[in-house]
């Protein structure tokens, strides 16, 4: 009997786990506990890194001791906790039971529908909060930058589609109901004239537009929107810039790409340019034709190819399983004592809509949590709800400092906008001890642009994390 129960006696699962050497070699073995201090696993050079050796190891849970033997001699990783034994001093870990992370990207979504609500159960104790290490995380970048830089935007282009060009010669009232009626925020601008792209109108423009026209008078007029086109308002922002931008960058400096250019540039360039999209054109051989507009590349493109590439990968990138509130990423409610750079911007729901685009141009945030005295997550207001206006031509009867948030989130849940998640959500949450990885698989889903992140089992805000904060951190 005692045999037969035995033999039902499943093993632990086992645990991926990667030993990295990072400080260079001719030769790197790896001896540990798992081994019983017998047998030694040889270690690979990474590519393109000669310094980095690694191997991937699947061990049972539990507590290991390991060492290298480098060149002949055991030698201890001293930036990796260790200790005196019997054998020396040789490093230690303890491995938990944990779930493959990386194979469940873009996977079936989550039951209950298109929503992600806070999942206390994946969140872990908050006492399993492991450190960032260094060479885990010049693993990672070293990987995806390699990926990126082989990859081209032509990987991102469809096999059909259409995307919207607007000209210059339109009327801001025009342009505005053109991106509402078309479920989009922003759009490239072209100059029929000179068979040029010029720019790209998007909400930001808006929300300045309606304020500068609104400072004209104690109303904005639907007249004026009607008189006043894009090219009026790229005239008078390069004037303004003329004599305001102090050797800043130019306002309607146009930034695109070609259909050959790496991922890694086109990701710098939004980056760098704080541009939601670079628009991938294809330049015409004929003389005086309009260049071919083959998509608009955004970082959540980009993103959703590294999570496709690397679906089935989940020990090459190490650092996305991390929890996001251990490593430095995104920005978050400063605490008693803290001095945060960047402090995260919140009003509440009673607050102006003028108070709200000001919040957006100052602080140069793309959406604004709105909360309730407690800072309990009520909804969030972004750049791509200021169309919403354009719906019953609000924009020309009300007045931004007296017209609530509240009342303008009603206008946005009253339409049917295409840029909303699945089911009418409007926005994701996450635990601080999520890891990177789940965050990014929010944030590849088109329409997402950031993750809120809340506490455990409350709606209480703790941070918020955007796409371009991931990338900034991915790729150093």
């Amino acid at each position: 009997m005692s045999g037969s129960m035995a033999s039902l006696v499943a093993r632990p699962p086992l645990v991926p786990k990667r030993f990295v050497w990072p400080y260079g070699g001719r030769t790197v073995f790896l001896c540990g506990s798992f081994t019983r201090w017998q047998a030694i696993i040889p270690m690979s050079r990474m590519d393109s890194c000669p310094d980095v050796f690694e191997v991937l190891c699947s061990l049972i849970p539990g507590y290991h001791q390991y060492n290298f033997y480098v060149d002949g001699k055991w030698r201890h990783d001293e930036q990796q906790p260790f200790v005196n034994e019997i054998f020396g001093v040789v490093n230690s870990i303890y491995l938990l039971r944990q779930p493959d992370i990386l194979s469940t990207l873009l996977s079936a979504e989550t039951p209950g529908g298109g929503h992600m609500e806070v999942d206390n159960s994946a969140s872990g104790p908050v006492e399993a909060n492991p450190m960032m290490s260094e060479s885990d995380l010049l693993i990672s970048r070293h990987r995806i930058s390699t990926f990126l830089s082989r990859s081209t935007a032509y990987d991102l282009l469809p096999e059909s589609g259409k995307v919207i060009a607007l000209d210059i010669n339109l009327s801001v009232k025009q342009a505005l109901s053109i991106l509402h009626e078309e479920g989009i925020y922003l759009a490239p601008i072209c100059d029929s004239s000179t068979c040029q792209f010029v720019g790209v109108l998007n909400a930001m423009d808006f929300i300045q537009i309606l304020k500068e026209l609104g400072n004209h008078g104690t109303d904005l007029t639907e007249e004026q929107l009607e008189t006043y086109t894009i090219a009026d308002w790229r005239e008078g922002k390069l004037l303004q810039c003329e004599t305001n931008c102090n050797g800043r960058a130019r306002p309607w400096n146009f930034v695109s790409a070609g259909p050959d250019e790496c991922l890694k540039d086109v990701a710098s360039k939004i980056l760098q340019n704080n541009v939601a999209t670079v628009p991938i054109i294809h330049s015409s051989s004929e003389h005086g034709s309009l260049p071919q507009l083959l998509r608009l590349a955004s970082l959540s493109d980009i993103l959703k190819h590294i999570c496709r590439y690397f679906e089935h990968s989940h020990g090459f990138l190490p650092v996305l399983q991390l929890p996001v509130g251990s490593i430095p990423l995104g920005t978050w409610v400063q605490k008693m004592g803290e001095s945060n750079i960047k402090p995260l911007a919140m009003l509440g729901p009673n607050d102006s809509l003028g108070a709200a685009m000001s919040l957006m141009i100052e602080a140069e945030v793309s959406s604004i949590p709105i909360v309730h005295d407690n800072d309990s997550l009520l909804d969030i207001y972004s750049r791509s709800d200021i169309t919403a206006l354009v719906k019953k031509k609000a924009y020309a009867w009300i007045n931004l400092d007296e017209f609530s948030i509240h009342e303008a989130l009603l206008l946005v849940q009253d339409g049917e906008l295409l840029y909303n998640l699945p089911n009418g959500q409007r926005y994701h949450m996450c635990s601080r001890f999520d890891s990177l990885c789940k965050v990014m698989e929010l944030l590849a889903e088109p329409g997402v642009e950031r993750v809120l992140i809340v506490k455990d089992g409350t709606r209480r805000v703790e941070g918020i994390i955007s796409i371009g904060d991931v990338f900034r951190f991915l790729l150093g």
